[in-house]
């Protein structure tokens, strides 16, 4: 999957986006570090464990570079930023159940906005899946010759020792 950029100096307002999260009941905040089990067993159970391990640095760096969707007091999604590579955005995700209402997008702008903040011009979304998104959402482009980017070379789990 190739990766995309992200001219952050020519983003969507996040505030109407975040208006509608909160008119349909969706918050969409920074993740607290208390919280972290609760968010890590979503993204297990609705992702996987190695996503859940790409979000585990999120937590160490101030603020806090992990923003989570809550709708009646469950976590219903998640974006990352900073937390495998530098100026990188992603892990994200959304729970099936949720998609198709803009949380999504929400996640993206507020994550996007906070690597602005931090003084990046640009940002890259890494091994993305679905481009169309990117690019309707935020502009992004494609990397030309990107794959496979930093995902390459892999370790694979191995069973523990009995």
């Amino acid at each position: 999957m190739p990766d995309m950029l992200v001219q952050l100096l020519k983003l969507p307002p996040l505030d109407p986006v975040m208006e509608r999260m909160r008119e349909q009941g969706v918050t969409i905040r920074r993740a607290r570090s208390f919280e972290s089990t609760a968010i890590r067993t979503f993204v297990t159970q609705h992702f996987s464990a190695g996503w859940a391990d790409e979000i585990t640095p999120c937590y160490f760096r101030q603020p806090v570079t992990l923003y989570v969707a809550t709708l009646a007091g469950r976590v219903v999604g998640f974006g990352a930023y900073e937390a495998t590579m530098r100026g990188f955005f992603g892990p994200t995700g959304v729970a099936e159940a949720e998609r198709g209402r803009d949380i999504g997008k929400a996640l993206l702008l507020a994550c996007l906005w906070g690597m602005r903040e931090m003084g990046f011009a640009y940002g890259i979304i890494g091994g993305v899946g679905p481009a169309e998104f990117y690019t309707r959402c935020c502009g992004a482009t494609l990397i030309p010759d990107s794959v496979p980017g930093i995902y390459t070379d892999m370790l694979k789990a191995t069973p523990a020792p009995e």
